[in-house]
């Protein structure tokens, strides 16, 4: 009896009922096992409820300042990543001192999480560039082995967990293709999964970025690789929710996918999942009128048979690429003297919802407001739009004037003058063919690092960007399917309507996100663009629906080579509509001249808000701009993307800044008590755990991605001195 607790070994010797006992043995045991749950970091944002909290406290408020590098990990990976066709986001898990993730070039790595030496690495690519994001891996086990499960390409993998080696009897030898079982020709669909889905039992239930495809959601047996069960998120004919599209938006649409990760509650076995906007983004016409359930909503399944149990749709018809960028936080709150288990949904337009987490209803009051009507041809915006009371806003709602840039005289005129020329009536606008301002913006507001949870306290940290977006649509009329013309003229067609969407042509100098496609030959060559068409690259899905012919027409317009006559008749390609609209501008952020964004300051935030009483607790901002802290201006925030981490020890880690580098903040007032430079950025979610006695944290420093810093392939993990 050495082993039991004190109360427990009283009660036997005092001769209570072996029932009592066992009873407080259960008790027990479901207290450690709650405990635990946030003492280790074995799944994607720590534990299956995606809080992102830890209850160590050895790293603390007060000797946090002492914190220091432990070790350093470089995956070798950094000259693999070349024009970024991969990137890592990884947020390590660790199991039994094994630490798990992906690398830059999206290889699954183990190492050990004491020392950072190398133990297996499995490479999908056989040397080759990788091509996507990741964001980590999964595991599962039972009495006969361990699995790491992770997604790289089109396949989702299954790895022996001490080896590295390949599971043969999952799948095709090890893998299985995600672009089946989605009823649309697999050669024309091209799929990837930049976030860790949920293990359950024996299923791994995944979503996946996907184009031009539904991105319905599936639960995959972990042993053998069947698909177990499937949910559509494009409701088929006789499903709920099939009459808030077009008859034929089951065969043709796309999106309303789930990219972004999910949370489980095991006890419930209840699955919660956010989804995207459907496709296209920006225009819902044809067969995109109406609501379009399930786009923009937290759907929960039964996590064993997929069978929705409730949903509640956040943005109706999105026209403005305002998916839901991150999982549910699965919380308690105190409401009216009651503790209520809710799911916590951060958005990009800067609103939480929090929802019971049995029935889908909200536990704050969601107010419906109209909101402006669309001028666009075929297109028709939803009338009203659902907006929290609380909790309150942790992004800027409604910007005039007054809220353009005071960093200069110079920045505040062009500014104005940039606003004067913009549509804009403030929150969901609908983009036209005048050029329109989105605030916030398409990159949020919350993103995909999404919030973390301190579940003593009842604060959600959630980080945020503060910067505005410029869009317009250009309306191109459908070519005939069988009409003569040049290579030349086909490709310029083809471009049109494959590459407008993203990119632009127009040329004037204006900062953007992603690359014009004017002067394109300074940058690549045909024989580059021919493979990025192909693969894909970065955020860039492949065009692999393509034909040979026309992504040769397409290269032949944007290279301006010679192109003869062909006759393209195009067969089954036909579409209903004679038009169609494409972007111009191309995700522009709304900028001064300098670069900078063309709003007061703050850029970028850090939020502390309490989600039993709805209110704002702090905000503080979110990294810097050196060259203007140095003429005096305060800390400005910047553009940010990851998560944060907030533990017992009263501490919120996070890197996610431009300036590259990771911070530790108080959770109780937002005071910066720790700051590292990272050699690059920490587009990251870190996380936190214990070796023999010691607790560490890392974050993955590799840079890159939408931010467009430097890249980079360290994985660091500090710790505090021996």
């Amino acid at each position: 009896m050495n082993y039991l607790p004190e109360y427990v070994k009283c009660s036997i010797e005092k001769g209570l009922s072996v029932v009592l006992t066992v009873w407080l043995l259960l008790l027990l045991g479901a207290c450690q096992e709650k405990s635990d749950r946030y003492r280790v970091w074995e799944v994607y944002m720590g534990d299956p409820g995606s809080n992102s909290y830890s209850e160590l406290d050895q790293i603390n408020s007060d000797n946090v300042d002492q914190l220091d590098v432990a070790w350093i990990f470089n995956s070798g990976d950094k000259d693999r990543i070349l024009w970024r066709k991969s990137i890592s986001q990884a947020n390590p898990i660790i199991i039994d001192g094994v630490m798990y993730f992906t690398s830059p070039a999206i290889s699954a790595t183990a190492i050990d999480a004491g020392t950072g030496e190398l133990l297996w690495k499995f490479d999908p690519w056989d040397g080759e560039d990788g091509t996507g994001r990741s964001r980590g891996v999964m595991y599962w086990e039972d009495g006969d082995g361990k699995r790491i499960l992770f997604t790289a390409g089109f396949y989702l993998y299954a790895l022996d967990a001490d080896t590295g080696t390949l599971i043969p009897d999952f799948g095709n030898n090890g893998s299985v293709d995600m672009r089946e079982g989605l009823d649309r020709n697999p050669e024309d669909i091209h799929i990837s999964s930049t976030t860790p889905g949920r293990v359950f039992k024996d299923l791994v239930i995944m979503g996946s970025t996907v184009t031009p495809a539904p991105g319905h959601i599936r639960a995959y047996n972990v042993r053998t690789g069947e698909i177990e069960w499937i949910f559509h998120t494009i409701p088929y004919p006789g499903e709920y929710g099939y009459e808030t599209w077009g008859e034929n938006a089951w065969l043709t649409a796309g999106g309303t996918n789930n990219w972004a990760g999910m949370s489980l509650d095991e006890e419930r076995e209840m699955v919660f999942i956010p989804t995207a906007s459907p496709d296209p983004a920006w225009y819902g016409g044809g067969d995109r009128l109406g609501k379009n359930l399930f786009g923009n909503s937290v759907i929960a399944l039964d996590a064993n048979t997929g069978e929705r149990i409730w949903h509640y749709q956040i943005i109706r018809h999105d026209i403005w690429d305002w998916d839901l960028p991150a999982p549910p936080n699965l919380v308690t709150v105190n409401r009216n003297g009651r503790q209520i288990d809710a799911v916590a949904q951060v958005t990009k337009h800067g609103f939480v919802f929090v929802l019971d987490r049995d029935t889908g209803e909200p536990l704050f009051p969601v107010e419906e407001r109209e909101v402006p009507e669309s001028y666009l041809d075929g297109e028709k915006a939803w009338s009203t739009q659902p907006f929290p009371v609380r909790p309150e806003p942790y992004t800027r709602q409604y910007i005039t004037e007054d809220d353009l840039s005071n960093i200069s005289p110079e920045a505040n005129k062009f500014a104005r003058k940039r606003f004067s020329e913009l549509r804009y009536k403030g929150l969901f606008t609908p983009v036209g063919e005048q050029e329109t301002l989105f605030f916030p913006g398409t990159q949020g507001g919350a993103n995909w690092g999404g919030a973390s949870f301190d579940p003593e306290t009842g604060i959600l940290y959630v980080n945020a960007n503060e910067i505005g977006h410029i869009f317009s649509l250009r309306k191109v009329e459908q070519s005939s399917p069988e009409e003569i013309v040049t290579v030349r003229e086909r490709g310029e067609s083809l471009t049109q309507l494959h590459c407008m969407s993203c990119h632009h042509t127009s040329g004037d100098g204006r900062s953007t996100e992603i690359p014009s496609l004017v002067s394109i030959e300074d940058s690549f060559t045909p024989s580059h663009v021919d493979d990025i068409i192909r693969t894909g690259v970065g955020r860039m899905p492949a065009f692999s629906h393509l034909s040979e012919e026309e992504t040769n027409a397409i290269i032949t317009y944007l290279f301006d080579l010679e192109g003869g006559l062909e006759t393209f008749t195009d067969e089954g390609k036909t579409e209903e509509v004679s038009f169609r609209y494409v972007t111009d501008t191309s995700w522009q952020m709304f900028l001064d001249e300098d670069g900078y964004p063309a709003t007061k300051p703050p850029w970028g935030t850090l939020n502390a808000i309490d989600l039993n009483s709805g209110e704002l607790v702090w905000r503080v901002p979110l990294g810097e701009y050196p060259e203007l802290t140095e003429q005096g201006i305060p800390p400005t925030g910047t553009y940010n993307l990851g998560g944060s981490v907030v533990t017992a020890g009263g501490l919120v880690f996070i890197g996610a800044s431009r300036d590259e580098m990771f911070r530790a903040f108080d959770k109780e007032t937002g005071e910066i008590l720790w700051e590292y430079k990272l050699p690059a950025g920490g587009y990251a979610t870190p996380s936190t755990y214990e070796i023999d006695g010691k607790q560490y944290v890392i974050i993955s420093a590799t840079g890159g991605g939408f931010i467009g810093t430097q890249t980079g392939d360290a994985f660091i993990a500090f710790s505090l001195p021996d």
